[in-house]
């Protein structure tokens, strides 16, 4: 059992320590906080300053929580799509091939509105361009929408939900298209920013006001751009390797990011992070 930790950094806290890979940061309906630890082969939850591990085994990732507060994760090493029920604390084994191949190393998630779940394929080389976008349809039917990426990586929807974000990791950009959610399809690819960095965008969120945060990995850093594409500044991250980032829906955690080169996890008011957004319009 992990002990809940509470470290003030200026105003960032550092809430756990000694994590084995964090990733995919999430929410659920409760307001608990969930995570993975990929090397560990957990699933974390935070719940009134309890922390909870579940081992699940495999290389669990990207996080994304349903209507029925069902944990949905992807596998990257097992190669598939999984849930998670926290009551009977069993797992699923939701989709694992397409059209009779094997998935390629499931990566990241997110649902829409409608129930449709998008998850990207990236493999495991930064080179290759046969990375994909797939999406599962609330009735099960699972379809690749997207083809021909270097390294699909974290993904997220506007709030309107007719525009999706996807970051490309081995080409540092940040990728927009529009999102029919009724025909399952993406159109009109669009470059939103480039992000820089040894390694390349990982993770991605929106907050209220559309601007996206990206958790650039290797850099130390989650850059920040409002919904323009205008460069807005960065976040410190303390290690240099975050990997994901989420907002706390309710307005009252903030911003939680998890770093694995130190192996901890984030938080970062957002009060804070906005009143530097005022204070400066320059990269940093």
């Amino acid at each position: 059992m992990y002990t809940f930790i509470l470290i003030i950094y200026f105003f960032m806290r550092i809430l756990l320590t000694d994590l084995k890979f964090p990733e995919g940061p999430c929410f659920d309906r409760n307001g608990d906080i969930w995570l993975v630890e990929k090397e560990g082969g957990n699933l974390v939850k935070i719940s009134n300053s309890i922390t909870q591990r579940f081992d699940v085994g495999g290389a669990p990732n990207g996080i994304a929580i349903d209507s029925q507060n069902i944990v949905w994760f992807c596998d990257s090493r097992q190669n598939n799509i999984r849930t998670f029920d926290p009551l009977s604390k069993s797992t699923t084994t939701i989709v694992d091939q397409l059209n009779g191949e094997i998935l390629k190393m499931p990566n990241d998630l997110i649902f829409d509105r409608s129930g449709n779940l998008i998850f990207t394929c990236p493999g495991d080389s930064l080179d290759d361009n046969t990375g994909y976008i797939c999406c599962l349809s609330a009735d099960q039917k699972l379809t690749k929408i997207h083809t021909g990426m270097y390294y699909p990586n974290g993904l997220t929807l506007s709030l309107d939900e007719t525009r999706l974000y996807v970051a490309e990791t081995g080409t540092h950009k940040i990728w927009q298209f529009d999102w029919n959610a009724a025909e399952r399809k993406v159109a009109n690819q669009t470059l939103f920013a480039e992000t820089g960095g040894p390694v390349g965008p990982d993770g991605i969120t929106l907050d209220e006001e559309e601007n996206l945060y990206v958790a650039v990995y290797g850099s130390g850093k989650i850059k920040t751009w409002d919904k323009s594409g205008k460069r807005l500044g960065s976040i410190d991250t303390i290690g240099q390797n975050p990997t994901n980032c989420a907002i706390d829906p309710s307005g009252l955690r903030g911003l939680i990011i998890t770093e694995t080169e130190k192996g901890i996890l984030l938080q970062q008011p957002l009060d804070q992070i906005h009143k530097r957004h005022n204070a400066t319009n320059t990269e940093v």
